[in-house]
């Protein structure tokens, strides 16, 4: 068997979710469970690629033998993504960070206002993927997109935006389980159906892809 395309090089994987903090007990978030990022690097490294997953809060145990970097926030994940990224032949891009955040984070638990009424000022977070994008170099970059309607030509317009090599366009039916539609798309090819029975296919059949651009195909 000829000796895979990932073994030895350096990998960089990021997942879960971010957690931006409206105070010290609540904050916004999402569904992301971190499994799709998990199931990529244990993949990844039985290849033999050198893998540091970036890791936003999730409920799985770590993964033995795998370099864990633990992140919360959007802007911790650039930063750790960032760092971790230097010298790497490749990033996947599997964490489902926060757009928003407060835009005032408040102290301690804040009792519920009188008047129910809440209102919330928000303000962008770092794009992690397209500030990583401007500096990519040759580094190959593979993005996920989750989309609901128009999947396809937004997601290819995500591509193009944030300077990936390829993205995966994923649907809401895969958040936590597996079942729904996936797809790899590189810019001028069609797109390719992945298979999505479990996060564990659908891993193998990314990396499959990855390997193909990192061998230069």
């Amino acid at each position: 068997m000829a000796p895979s395309a990932l073994a030895r090089r350096r990998l960089v994987i990021t997942s879960g979710p971010t957690r931006e903090y409206l105070d010290d007990v609540r904050f916004l978030s999402n569904a992301s469970t971190g499994r799709m990022g998990q199931a990529l690097a244990r993949l990844a490294a039985r290849r033999g690629a050198r893998v540091t997953l970036v890791q936003g809060p999730c409920a799985l145990p770590r993964l033995p033998g795998i370099k864990t970097i633990d992140v919360v926030s959007t802007a911790d994940l650039l930063a750790a993504t960032r760092a971790a990224a230097a010298g790497a032949d490749a990033l996947i891009f599997a964490a489902a960070p926060s757009d928003f955040r407060p835009k005032t984070r408040r102290q301690g638990k804040p009792g519920r206002e009188v008047s129910g009424a809440f209102a919330l000022d928000l303000v962008a977070t770092p794009d992690v993927a397209a500030s990583l994008g401007r500096t990519k170099g040759a580094r190959i970059h593979v993005g996920f997109a989750l989309e609901v309607a128009g999947g396809e030509v937004r997601a290819r317009a995500k591509m193009k935006r944030k300077r990936f090599d390829a993205i995966v366009l994923n649907s809401t039916a895969n958040f936590g389980g597996g079942g729904g539609d996936a797809h790899w798309i590189r810019a001028g090819d069609p797109a390719l159906a992945l298979p999505t029975s479990s996060k564990a296919r659908l891993a193998r059949a990314i990396l499959d892809h990855l390997e193909r651009l990192l061998a230069g195909a």
